[in-house]
């Protein structure tokens, strides 16, 4: 199978990660339970973990690296804990629906929310922002690469206007971690939620939330942490406070393996391949008669995504004749982003997502191609 759906997960893993599950899953006890072999290695590998993300990520602190089971989970961690009934938010139509639910539900509770509007290119207009950032808002809450279109928002800009109100900013990092610089202290990023299993390369199940310094959150869950037993409440040291429970030692152990290999291979040399293989991908679909594809590809950096769709197929057909007449597995459907849907004019039929990574190969781009180009002309 031709692979073409790395948005969703990265199915081809470096050499190593499963090796490094396998082998945690013999020998990793409960990290900070017990205080032999197994159980010291364990928080060993956890904390090690933490700063070669803190490291990657620009955050200032390792124990404000708090581990996750996904994106979703650490956005939910960062936006209940961060806003509530009187507050002020402010997003984007570029959002998934693991920032628009929540946002949703916190909106029914009385907080009050604000939506940027996104053109027919899913490209935003920053001035309009910059006036819906009003005093008293407290955060503001983007994407930073569309899971639709690959467009990137200008985040250090974001940052600007949302810190000269006062407000937070909150980031998704669900498809650019691992893929895009992120420096958390130089694009003024206020909390990063990121998952492990996409650009990070490493298990599903992974993820997690980099804080900076100085930003309060209330605990999303509680129980069991290993310290402070006899307190009634979450202990509040981060990061202990928001990772009651047992964590998945076993999954940040092929995260970890991931990450090196992220690092040794250099994080610009692998975005330049997965780069490479969706300009050619998008320079041989985009002037095929009846092909519609949707985005800004003048971005200098942006994911490595193109979505589009055939003639008159809808998208989920355009998607099942590609995987069962050339066997190429991508996305079709409305991608969790109903908002931008709308706005790309492609809410009624979704659209069929193709997404690169850097073990895609030129000749897999090639076959995929010629696989438009012939259910273009049928």
């Amino acid at each position: 199978m031709i692979y073409l759906d790395s948005a969703a997960t990265s199915l081809h893993k470096p050499p190593g990660v499963a090796e490094a599950v396998a082998a945690a899953i013999g020998s990793l006890g409960n990290p900070a339970r017990g205080a032999y072999d197994a159980a010291l290695e364990a928080g060993r590998r956890v904390y090690l973990t933490r700063r070669k993300l803190a490291a990657l990520f620009g955050c200032p602190r390792p124990d404000h690296v708090v581990f996750c089971a996904n994106a979703t989970e650490a956005l939910n961690i960062a936006l209940y804990g961060l806003l509530g009934p009187g507050e002020r938010a402010v997003t984007t139509d570029l959002e998934h629906n693991s920032v628009l639910r929540p946002l949703y539900d916190l909106q029914s509770r009385g907080m009050e929310l604000e939506i940027l509007p996104a053109d027919r290119q899913g490209r935003v207009d920053y001035h309009r922002l910059e006036e819906m950032i009003s005093p008293g808002t407290r955060a503001v809450v983007c994407t930073h690469a569309s899971n639709l279109t690959g467009n990137t928002l200008d985040l250090p800009r974001i940052a600007a206007l949302a810190h000269s109100q006062g407000a937070l900013l909150v980031v998704d990092a669900a498809q650019s971690a691992g893929v895009l610089p992120i420096d958390m202290e130089a694009m003024g990023i206020d909390l990063l939620c990121f998952t492990g299993h996409k650009g990070l390369m490493g298990p599903q199940g992974t993820g997690g939330l980099c804080i900076r310094p100085g930003v309060e959150l209330r605990p999303f869950k509680r129980g069991g942490s290993g310290v402070h037993s006899y307190d009634p409440g979450q202990p509040m040291e981060y990061p202990t406070r928001l990772e009651a429970g047992t964590l998945n030692a076993h999954g940040i152990a092929g995260l970890s393996a991931a990450l090196d290999y992220i690092i040794a291979a250099g994080q610009e040399s692998l975005y330049s391949r997965e780069h490479a293989r969706m300009l050619e991908f998008y320079r041989g679909i985009r002037d095929i008669d009846g092909v519609t594809v949707y985005g800004d590809f003048s971005q200098p950096l942006r994911a490595g995504i193109v979505s589009l769709n055939i003639g008159e197929l809808d998208s989920a057909q355009a998607a099942d004749l590609l995987a069962t007449e050339f066997d190429i597995g991508v996305r079709a459907g409305a991608h969790c982003a109903p908002r931008m849907h709308r706005a790309l004019g492609t809410e009624e039929r979704g659209a069929v997502r193709f997404s690169f990574s850097p073990f895609t190969t030129p000749q897999e781009v090639a076959a995929a191609i010629e696989a438009v180009k012939t259910l273009a002309a049928c």
